[in-house]
């Protein structure tokens, strides 16, 4: 090899030794990508093959680097989180949900699952202290409702909404103001409530009960005067909450439904025909309120604010369930300001005229636009 061929060769080694440290440099650490989410208090991290970290930040999505995970980077970030139980859980089932702890970063929930055959990853990050009813920006016509002694209080929304804060705060109000034995039944525990003045117990499922419904049914002989229900998934599940709430509980549990109407038609629909007449009597008997929640970017750019439809069990709402007349329930709600009730679209016009959302993200999250323009121009 001559003298200008050595050189060279030298050259290109260096080269490829600068690129490949460049592109070392690019792939951050786990620790390091969910660091950078809690200093840009993102909601979530999202890990896929071939595209860079990207967190959630005020709704929207932004790279958290420039460098591209690879499905190595990816299951030798993740893997090591999972016990061996949970890695079998993953490998069987091809997708698992739990919570982890990254000290002194914080603690997260996570949903590991497949895609085109590689590890994928949504990361929410938990917020160290349980939120207050004010610090979410609710409105305080909830505040009662933490209360009340026996009944069923329902969270409704989409994924990501906020419902399980919302619960949190609730849950937490009544920590503080009551001597209470409460317990919590979630698919995993989000929220750790330390004894206040109440005594509390978290059951996870999968880790302690097989089953939502099981486990609300095993609930009852625990001496609870709170019961958390974090999901009613199936029939079975709701029937086992309505009776809780029928039988000297109060009962907070969350659905997705988008509207507070349209959770007793999604609550019905899940019986058979036969049981929705049983069903409709129960529910008119036990619903205390239906809290519907979206969460919307803030006008200014920084955080988010909470669109929150409500829904009180007045007698006349009872009657209105009892009777069937589901359809009513929307002019019902907005008719019922003087019980605390709202509906979305006043909800938003609330958020305009505060100057916390802007016009364009109303109209873009309410469900009627003319209802919107109405109560804009009243």
């Amino acid at each position: 090899m001559t003298e200008y061929e050595n050189e060279l060769s030298k050259l290109v080694d260096e080269l490829n030794r600068s690129a490949t440290s460049t592109r070392s440099s690019e792939k951050r650490s786990l620790d390091q990508i969910l660091s950078t989410a809690v200093h840009r208090q993102a909601s979530d991290v999202i890990l896929v093959a071939g595209s860079p970290a990207t967190l959630r930040v005020n709704g929207a999505l932004a790279p958290e680097t420039d460098g591209l995970l690879s499905a190595e980077d990816i299951r030798n970030s993740l893997l090591p989180l999972l016990t061996a139980s949970q890695a079998q859980e993953l490998e069987e089932r091809r997708c698992i949900d739990f919570c982890f702890v990254r000290s002194p970063i914080g603690r997260f929930r996570a949903n590991f699952h497949y895609q085109r055959g590689t590890l994928a990853a949504a990361i929410r990050l938990l917020p160290a202290q349980i939120p207050s009813l004010e610090s979410l920006h609710l409105p305080p016509s909830l505040a009662p409702l933490t209360e009340r002694r026996q009944g069923l209080v329902l969270l409704t929304g989409a994924t990501g909404c906020g419902k399980t804060s919302t619960l949190a705060a609730l849950i937490d109000r009544i920590n503080a103001r009551r001597r209470d034995h409460i317990i919590t039944v979630e698919d995993p525990i989000e929220y750790q409530h330390a004894n206040r003045n109440s005594l509390i117990e978290h059951i996870q499922l999968g880790h302690d009960t097989p089953s939502f419904a099981q486990a609300v049914r095993a609930v009852l002989r625990q001496d609870p005067d709170v019961i958390l229900v974090g999901e009613m998934r199936d029939g079975e599940t709701m029937a086992a909450a309505l009776t809780a709430a029928e039988t000297g509980h109060l009962v907070l549990a969350s659905l997705h439904t988008n509207d507070a109407a349209q959770t007793v038609s999604r609550i019905l629909d899940t019986f058979p025909s036969g049981y929705q007449s049983q069903i409709r009597q129960q529910l008119s008997l036990a619903l205390l309120a239906v809290i519907s929640q979206q969460l919307l970017p803030a006008a200014s750019g920084a955080g988010r604010y909470p669109a929150v439809e409500i829904l009180i069990a007045t007698p006349a709402t009872r009657n209105l369930i009892r009777r069937g007349e589901d359809h009513q329930l929307r002019a019902h709600i907005e008719t019922g300001r003087a019980e605390g009730m709202l509906t979305m679209e006043q909800s938003l016009v609330e958020l305009i005229r505060a100057g916390r959302v802007s016009l364009e993200t109303a109209f873009a999250h309410c469900y009627h636009p003319d209802d919107l323009r109405r109560h804009l121009e009243e």
